[in-house]
Order: structure tokens, then C-alpha cells, then sequence
């Protein structure tokens, strides 16, 4: 079936999680260090600058998928494209801060707590040693904001999830068209919960794949990034079919699925 918004078509039960996998790896094969110095950078660019990378997030990840989904046409494409997201840079990074939405509270949330309890520590009249063992066997107060910690960490990872599914079509689809962010969101809400049985499937083997790369002396987990960010464009180019080119002819574009094909 298919489903229709903005004009932008959608399939329903679409994903075969494991065909997204084996075609993220066809995808960047023939480009393989090229994408790895793209994602590389992309990682840097969103996780090492405090405050700014969540401005960063939506623009970056326009043109890593710009870049992906042009190599799936077989189209020419070049390191310096990742920057084209930087051109959609004001819906991209709307979109960007909404995906991160959960993170952000949190990070704000956690910093409030630390600083809160290093405050704690400060103002022990006993010092930090004994405010440790008195925070451990003496405090149950702190042993129950402890456990509310722990619960309200688990909450949001929860929350995380269930967010970074419902949005996860959001970037692709800004780096392919040109629309409102609440139209990408909306857009890639819909696609994405007709789709979740497959998402969830190759989030999971995403995991599985990033376990891996850590278990390879832990840097091996840089090495599939590529392939996790392509299993993304490859689970995106299941569910939204190329779109046409605007031309008079009316054909869609070509495209080199190396494994799978709109169905």
C-alpha cells in the first residue's frame, strides 16, 4: 500500500531490515574511505562541540544522506558534498533540535543534577569521603534521589527511542526535497510508524553491528558507521520511491539499488 503527504509517496511494511544491511555495505563500497571521512567528520562535528552540535545535528545530517542517496543513483559525488545540508541549514537544523529534543532535556536535566550534588558534596560539613559513606549507608533521602536517577535516566532512553524512530526519515527526506521541517517531520512520522516493525528489526541489527565495531578493539565501531548511516538511506529508499525527475519526460531517476527495488 501507499500512503500520500505533500505529494511525497510512501510504502507501508516495506523494510527488509537485512537487505538494508547488506545493501548500506554495496552502497559504500566503491566510495568506502571517502564515506568514512565523511562520517568520521559528522561524528566529530555533533559529539566534540559542546552547546553547538545540537545546531549541527539536522544541517550535517542533510548532507550525509545527500551524499548517500546520490551514490544510490549512481550519481558523482565528492567529500565536499556533505556540506550541501549547510544550504538547507535553518529547516535542517529545526528538524536537528527536534530529533534531539529528548537528549537536549536530559543533558540540561543531568547537568542540573550534578551540579545539585556537587553542591551537596561542597557544603558537607564532613567532607567528600564521609559524605560518600554517609550518602551510602546513612542517607536514604539520596538513596532515593539516586533511584529516581536511575528510573528518570531510563524513562528518557525510553522516550529517545520511541523519538529517534518516529523522526528517523526526517533527514533523508530534507536532503531529497525541499519542504517545511513540520512537513519532514510529519512526513517521516507516518512513513516511519507504517514501517516499525522493520525499523525496530534493523535498529537492533544496527546495535548488533555497532557491538561489534566495539568488541574490534573499540575503534572498529568507527569503521561501520558508514554502513549504519547507509543502512538508513537503504531503509529510507525502501519506504519513499525515488522521486521524478523535473523534466518533460517525466522518468523517475535512475536508480542502482545494487541489491533491492522498489517493490
Amino acid at each position: 500500500m501507499i500512503g500520500k503527504t505533500t505529494n511525497i509517496q510512501f510504502h507501508r511494511g516495506a523494510i527488509d531490515a537485512g537487505e538494508c544491511i547488506s545493501s548500506a555495505w554495496n552502497i559504500v563500497k566503491p566510495n568506502y574511505w571517502m564515506y568514512f571521512g565523511i562520517c568520521l567528520l559528522a561524528v566529530l562535528l555533533i559529539s566534540c562541540i559542546p552547546c553547538v552540535n545540537f545546531f549541527l545535528i539536522g544541517p550535517v545530517g542533510v548532507g550525509v544522506y545527500y551524499v548517500l542517496l546520490r551514490g544510490m543513483r549512481s550519481e558523482p559525488v565528492d567529500f565536499g558534498m556533505m556540506f550541501k545540508g549547510f544550504e538547507k541549514f535553518v529547516p535542517a537544523m529545526v528538524v536537528g533540535l527536534i530529533q534531539g529534543l529528548p537528549g537536549i532535556i536530559w543533558t540540561v536535566i543531568d547537568y542540573g543534577l550534578n551540579i545539585a550534588s556537587l553542591l551537596s558534596r561542597i557544603s558537607d560539613k564532613g567532607g567528600a569521603g564521609n559524605f560518600y559513606r554517609a550518602e551510602i549507608s546513612d542517607n536514604p533521602l539520596m538513596a532515593g534521589l539516586t533511584a529516581a536517577y536511575v528510573g528518570l535516566a531510563l524513562l528518557f532512553a525510553a522516550i529517545s527511542i520511541v523519538w529517534g524512530l518516529t523522526f528517523v526519515f526526517a533527514l533523508p527526506i530534507l536532503a531529497e526535497h525541499d519542504l517545511r521541517p513540520i512537513e519532514a517531520l510529519t512526513l517521516s512520522a507516518r512513513a516511519a510508524w507504517n514501517n516499525i516493525g522493520g525499523l525496530i528489526l534493523l535498529v537492533l541489527l544496527q546495535i548488533l553491528l555497532a557491538i561489534l565495531g566495539v568488541i574490534a578493539l573499540c575503534v572498529g565501531v568507527f569503521f561501520v558507521i558508514p554502513i549504519l548511516y547507509a543502512a538508513t538511506a537503504a531503509a529510507y529508499r525502501q519506504v519513499f520511491p525515488p522521486p521524478e525527475q523535473n523534466s518533460n519526460d517525466g522518468l523517475p531517476i535512475p536508480y542502482d539499488s545494487g541489491h533491492f527495488e522498489i517493490q
